[in-house]
């Protein structure tokens, strides 16, 4: 599932340092799912994490856990056969069927890709509408898209669905030029999780007969 987790941290791989609004109704709603998430400190979430290429007839779906503290680049990725681990300093990658985790260091650049910024990615290099809202299981869901600022990223839109009573987000799909379609679907949503800080670190003890490949 390599691939699965590569697109999962395509996510925050084309974010720029320029900062561009174009709809005032997007940017009030994305200011206030900003406060909020960001007055947390750790969030847990249950995730289903889909990529889909109908012309390649591809198709697959992973689901998953993270574990995130916001305002931070540490997090923690648990699937069914990876893991990815982050302090903010050192990032582990770590695949169960090979036994092996590769350590490198956590780039804090603009262009920084990890999953931490899953409910942030809109906040840099992006233009975005208020599209409407949709009604879905007795939820309305305010749709925001975006478009980056930099039309030579792969990465061309980027839809956005936020519960409107929650001022949460809780689907992320993105579109990129090779035909592909990236949907992270939150299942649930825990702020303030007491987990201890040695989760966003990948603890060689508790993985007997892992073999580390250091890339730093």
């Amino acid at each position: 599932m390599k691939k699965i987790i590569s697109a999962l941290m395509v996510v925050v791989a084309f974010t720029t340092s320029t900062y561009a609004q174009t709809d005032a109704k997007a940017k009030a709603i994305l200011a206030e799912v900003s406060k909020k998430y960001k007055s947390y400190n750790i969030v847990k979430t249950d995730f289903t994490f889909t990529l889909e290429n109908p012309r390649a007839k591809v198709k697959e779906t992973q689901q998953g856990t993270l574990y995130v503290k916001a305002n931070s680049n540490k997090y923690k990725v648990a699937m069914t056969n990876q893991e990815l681990f982050s302090d903010g300093k050192s990032q582990w990658t770590y695949l169960k069927k090979d036994k092996e985790v590769q350590v490198s260091n956590v780039d804090n650049s603009g262009d920084a890709i990890n999953p931490a910024k899953i409910f942030t990615v809109y906040e840099k290099g992006f233009k975005y509408v208020y599209t409407g809202d949709e009604k879905v299981g007795g939820k309305t869901y305010q749709m925001i898209d975006l478009t980056p600022v930099d039309t030579k990223k792969a990465i061309f839109k980027v839809r956005l669905s936020i519960d409107k009573a929650a001022k949460q987000i809780a689907n992320v799909v993105l579109f990129d030029k090779n035909g592909n379609k990236y949907t992270y679907n939150v299942r649930t949503f825990s702020p303030n999780v007491n987990v201890p800080e040695t989760t966003f670190a990948f603890d060689a003890k508790k993985y007997p007969g892992v073999e580390v490949v250091d890339l730093r």
